[in-house]
């Protein structure tokens, strides 16, 4: 597993983070064993939120219920965690009251006395800046949060919050796969006024912005179709795409996971996969993309395939 210093921070982040959404009914064997596979693959970065489960914290209260870390234990493990949407709407909600309450509830959920890195969920069209920043100051003082991010922010949204912030932004959790890739695809097409791929979708240059300001490109969803339709692995609609990343598989004695996985970190910019599955084999599959390094025709291969336009 390759990992890198995570701008900003004093983390060592492995390309590849476990995302915890679907725990919830699973039973503590089942969480021990995908996170105990997670970490022989190298994983030690684990990707919650207080929304997932069905109740607030409801992951985060079953992960440490399965997993009773030790102190040591917590010592090991990056722990990042979001807040901001409000189920009962829903909604978003960026007040100092919001942030201080989610945050303390995580703590309690996950048993634990700091959080490596808080997101901002979903851009809070109400936010303000000095309500955040208020919220963050207090809880990097306080020591029960060590970094901050955010999720699904464009550069405007990002600058916004930089203006009030004292903390820098150390990553930003982006939808991005194969057939998923409008941060990457649009930059390609920029010019090009026949191609729908040239319609601004990625925020407005978000991953050259990210990486002109040092901030952690994490791409969730990274074997999902387009949004929330499915995986593209092994679908008959994906004919073309599937058999490109089988011939890679073979190439390389992988699994098409791998391929999948090894397609997003071959991008220079500091990216980590978030993978949403809970079957171990799959994590497993998908960490070993990270080792690694696709040629560029492989990966414009891979692009083309999954329906992008090299001009």
């Amino acid at each position: 597993m390759k990992q890198f210093t995570l701008p900003h921070t004093d983390i060592t982040a492995p390309e590849v983070v476990l995302g915890l959404m679907r725990i919830a009914e699973k039973s503590d064997d089942e969480i021990r064993t995908l996170v105990r596979t997670a970490r022989d693959a190298g994983i030690d970065f684990l990707d919650h939120a207080d929304i997932y489960g069905g109740q607030v914290h409801r992951c985060e209260e079953r992960f440490a219920e399965a997993l009773q870390l030790t102190p040591s234990q917590r010592d090991e493990v990056t722990i990042q965690t979001k807040a901001g949407i409000v189920t009962d709407g829903p909604y978003f909600d960026y007040s100092y009251e919001h942030l201080i309450a989610s945050v303390e509830g995580s703590l309690r959920a996950l048993r634990t006395d700091r959080i490596d890195i808080l997101l901002l969920h979903r851009p809070d069209a109400l936010v303000e800046p000095d309500e955040v920043a208020r919220a963050f100051d207090e809880l990097h003082a306080a020591g029960k949060v060590r970094y901050f991010g955010v999720s699904n922010h464009t550069p405007a949204q990002i600058e916004l919050l930089k203006k009030s912030l004292n903390q820098p932004l150390v990553a930003n959790q982006l939808q991005l796969s194969i057939t998923h890739a409008p941060i990457i695809a649009q930059g390609l097409a920029s010019n090009m006024m026949a191609s729908d791929q040239a319609i601004v979708r990625d925020g407005g240059g978000i991953l050259d912005y990210c990486r002109l300001h040092d901030i952690a490109v994490q791409a969730w969803s990274p074997f999902q179709k387009q949004s929330f339709d499915g995986v593209f692995l092994g679908d008959p609609e994906y004919a073309e795409l599937n058999a490109v990343i089988d011939r890679l598989a073979a190439s390389y004695g992988v699994a098409p996971e791998a391929i999948a996985t090894a397609w997003i970190t071959r991008h220079p910019a500091p990216m980590q996969v978030v993978l949403g599955t809970t079957t171990p084999q799959r994590v497993s599959d998908a960490a070993a993309g990270s080792d690694l390094t696709l040629t560029r025709p492989e990966w414009y291969e891979l692009f083309r395939a999954g329906g992008g336009i090299v001009p």
